[in-house]
C-alpha cells in the first residue's frame, strides 16, 4: 500500500523531535568531536528532505517562507557532495532552520486534517 502524504508529514516532525532530542545541551563543538552524533543528525536531516518530495505542491505552497527546493536538495548534497559539507552548514540547518520547518510542517498538518 503506498504512504500518504501525511505519513511523511509525520516522518519530518518525528526526525526534527529526533535532532532536537540528540542536540539538547550539546554545543557546536560538541557536534564536531562527536562521529555518531554527526551521522545521526545527518540521517534525519536526509529522511526530512526526503519525505519533503511527497508533500503535495499546494500545501508547501501555504509555507513559501520555506525554501522547499532547498529542504529537497540538502539530501541529494548529504547523499552525493557529503564529502564537501561543513560541519557549519549542517549545524546552521538544524539551528535556524528545522524550526522553522516544524512550524510549517504542523501548520501543513492541521491544515490536512487527520488521515
Amino acid at each position: 500500500m503506498a504512504r500518504e502524504f501525511r505519513h511523511f508529514l509525520h516522518d519530518i516532525i518525528y526526525a526534527i523531535t529526533a535532532i532536537e532530542t540528540a542536540i539538547a545541551g550539546k554545543s557546536f563543538e560538541d557536534y564536531q568531536n562527536d562521529t555518531m552524533l554527526k551521522l545521526g543528525l545527518e540521517r534525519a536531516v536526509e529522511i526530512i528532505s526526503e519525505a519533503s518530495r511527497h508533500i503535495p505542491e499546494h500545501l508547501r505552497s501555504t509555507r513559501p517562507e520555506i525554501p522547499w527546493p532547498k529542504v529537497r536538495g540538502i539530501g541529494n548534497v548529504l547523499r552525493h557532495e557529503y564529502h564537501g559539507l561543513s560541519d557549519r552548514i549542517i549545524w546552521a540547518v538544524i539551528e535556524d532552520e528545522l524550526p522553522r520547518l516544524r512550524i510549517a510542517i504542523e501548520a501543513i498538518q492541521q491544515s490536512a486534517g487527520p488521515a
